[in-house]
Order: structure tokens, then C-alpha cells, then sequence
């Protein structure tokens, strides 16, 4: 009779887990809400300043947020932002402009960043700003981030943030809202849409 408790112990704490795992998909993967209302982009960059006003009128921005010490949701982002370039035609490649920013305004430098990018290609432009900068921006995106400190890994905290992709134009206009996605058909039909559009 005595083992019953254990059992159930153990069954509540198995539940509790996949409800915590469960919990945490949904903050990071799935849609905020409230429709974010987009606007003006201007940060510190791997290109000097950047902002959305630098692009031409016939040309858009796919913006992430992440961060370099990301494990796996952020480079495969950035996998899949290179794998849709790489299905568009040169005339569609040289509309869109691929970017970054950083949720980890401590640790991620303009000098990291640019050896991160780097891994992606020579046109993808890492953003970072201060974190007063990073809120406003974010806050209008819908873009929602918590750290979570890792004693003992040697990373000290990881972030989980929000993976959704939009694309913007000049005005900060957002065209499409792009959930994430490990492959890039979702991304390459986003992007043919608004580009042959």
C-alpha cells in the first residue's frame, strides 16, 4: 500500500512536466496576443546604422529577434532565411534584405554579431541596440523575451524569446507575419507573395 503514493507522486510529477514543457513551446513558438503594430526600426548594425528608411521602395526586410548564444532555435532561423533566398530568383534576392536582432544586448556585441552573420552570408545585418532601444522595438513587433539563468552551464543564462519572422518594408509597415518553422516553405511563399505582388 505503501507504493501507491510513490506511484502517484511520480505520475503528478511526470504530468507537470509535459505541462511545463507544453507551456513553454506556446510562449516561445506560438502566435502573441494582439496584433503588433510594427513601425520604425533604427539600430546600431554589422552595417553601421541601420534603418528600415534605408530601404528602396520596391524592397523588404525579414526581421528575427534572437541571439548569438542561441543553441538551436536561432541559427536554424537564420538556416532558414538563406535557404529562401537561396529559392528566389537574383531580381526577388536583391529586394529582400535578412536581419537580426538581438535580444541579448549584454553579451551580444556589433563585433560578435558580425562573426555570427557572417556564418549566414555577407547580406544578413545583425542589429543591436540598447535595451531601452530593444523594449520599444520589440513591444511594438509583439515580441515577448525572459532570461533564464543556467547555473551551471558555462553560458550563465539562456533567453526564451518569441521566433516569429516578419516581413516589413520602409515604413515599417508589416506585410506578413511568419511563424517559425524549421523548413522554409512557409518563408519562400510569404516572401514570392509580397515580392510578385
Amino acid at each position: 500500500m505503501a507504493r501507491k503514493p510513490l506511484w502517484l507522486g511520480a505520475g503528478l510529477v511526470a504530468v507537470l512536466l509535459v505541462v511545463s514543457g507544453i507551456g513553454l513551446y506556446q510562449y516561445a513558438f506560438a502566435p502573441q496576443e494582439g496584433e503588433p503594430v510594427g513601425g520604425p526600426v533604427e539600430l546600431p548594425s554589422t552595417q553601421g546604422d541601420f534603418s528600415l528608411t534605408q530601404l528602396d521602395d520596391n524592397q523588404i526586410a525579414i526581421l528575427s529577434f534572437g541571439y548569438t548564444y542561441c543553441p538551436d532555435i536561432c541559427p536554424m532561423t537564420q538556416s532558414v532565411k538563406r535557404q529562401a533566398l537561396a529559392q528566389l530568383s537574383e531580381q526577388q534576392r536583391e529586394r529582400v534584405v535578412p536581419v537580426m536582432i538581438t535580444v541579448d544586448p549584454e553579451r551580444d556585441t556589433i563585433a560578435r554579431m558580425q562573426e555570427y552573420m557572417g556564418f549566414f552570408g555577407e547580406e544578413f545585418i545583425g542589429a543591436v541596440g540598447s535595451q531601452e532601444q530593444l523594449e520599444d522595438v520589440a513591444s511594438r513587433y509583439g515580441v515577448i523575451w525572459r532570461k533564464v539563468e543556467a547555473p551551471d552551464s558555462a553560458m550563465d543564462y539562456t533567453i526564451d524569446h518569441s521566433a516569429s519572422l516578419f516581413l516589413v518594408n520602409r515604413k515599417g509597415d508589416i506585410l506578413q507575419r511568419v511563424l517559425y518553422s524549421p523548413t522554409p516553405h512557409g518563408l519562400v511563399a510569404a516572401l514570392e507573395s509580397e515580392l510578385d505582388g
